[in-house]
């Protein structure tokens, strides 16, 4: 098993996702590296779609959590409820215990309910009353949030936003891609014929594989320089922690296994260097006020740091 399966797999969820390729190859390295995603875009585009396709093509159980500004932490990790029956209070889990959550619109609950998913997301466990529940393997977080809309909305703490392997967004389709997504929903949604192309047994084991992808230490070196850079910049309020360093290696090392290789190069840091980067890094007002953004903040640094 190996590069062939994952191609079956993405070539499967775009029967549903069309002209979405590199938004699917990214929620891939997701599930392959045990890592979570932030999708950011307006409404319609098929953020929601994008993580229940993935589900089903690889026989995951799949919950879905609408945020809004009452809901509770408990709404996300359970808690304990009095059963008349045994006159005690039994633990009862919430829909994070699952393989693939998707959190709708995340930044429309409070940072107190945010907060909950931070041991989720980080330790894949949660402690309720002083007492720890592991969730399932593989567990993966798909969050969705609009970019343009403030109103009635939270933004996600630096902890928070750091806990996402990558950010990405799925963006317009082209005129030929909408006249199909709009003709293959005319008698009914294409994601109801979705069938798994791979168990979760078999993404457990490719899990494992992705491990053994060798990084030399000239391209972990090159990874921690250009991590390390965005610290330094008068622009950047708050650059990115060893956590996005970490990040990056994982990610490489999906993006090397997908392409066939057992090792990777700098090429593969390269491609994913701006969806794991570009959420983690915080400019000044004045810089986003002179149009700074983090895509051009990364763009100067690959320019800057020479490939070891």
């Amino acid at each position: 098993m190996g590069n062939e399966s994952i191609g079956k797999l993405i070539a499967n969820i775009e029967k549903v996702i069309i002209g979405k390729t590199e938004a699917v190859k990214m929620l891939v390295i997701g599930l392959l590296t045990n890592g979570h995603i932030l999708v950011e875009d307006i409404p319609g585009m098929g953020k929601t779609m994008l993580a229940l396709t993935l589900a089903k093509s690889v026989n995951a159980e799949f919950k879905r959590i609408q945020a809004t500004p009452d809901l509770l932490p408990t709404d996300i990790t359970g808690g304990f409820v009095y059963s008349p029956k045994t006159g005690d209070f039994d633990f009862k889990k919430g829909p994070v215990f699952t393989h693939i959550l998707l959190v709708d619109e995340i930044n429309r609950t409070t940072p107190r309910t945010q907060s909950a998913l931070l041991e989720c997301m980080q330790e894949y466990k949660v402690t309720v009353e002083g007492l720890t529940y592991p969730l399932p393997t593989p567990f993966m977080t798909i969050a969705t949030q609009n970019p343009i809309e403030y109103q009635g909305t939270y933004s996600l703490p630096e902890a928070q936003i750091d806990r996402f392997l990558m950010k990405i967004s799925m963006g317009y389709p082209s005129l030929v891609e909408e006249i199909k997504v709009i003709a293959d929903q005319k008698v009914k949604h294409p994601v109801e014929s979705v069938m798994s192309v791979m168990t979760l047994e078999d993404v457990l084991k490719l899990q494992e594989q992705i491990k053994k992808i060798q990084v030399s230490s000239e391209v972990l070196e090159y990874i921690v320089k250009l991590v390390s850079s965005t610290r330094k910049l008068d622009a950047v309020k708050q650059g990115a922690s060893p956590r996005a360093s970490i990040a990056i290696m994982k990610a490489s090392c999906a993006w090397a296994f997908m392409e066939g290789r057992d090792y990777v190069i700098p090429d593969d840091v390269i491609k994913l260097l701006p969806p794991v980067l570009k959420h983690r890094i915080i400019l000044h007002p004045k810089a986003v006020i002179a149009g700074m953004t983090p895509e051009l903040v990364i763009d100067g640094i690959l320019k800057q740091i020479p490939i070891s």
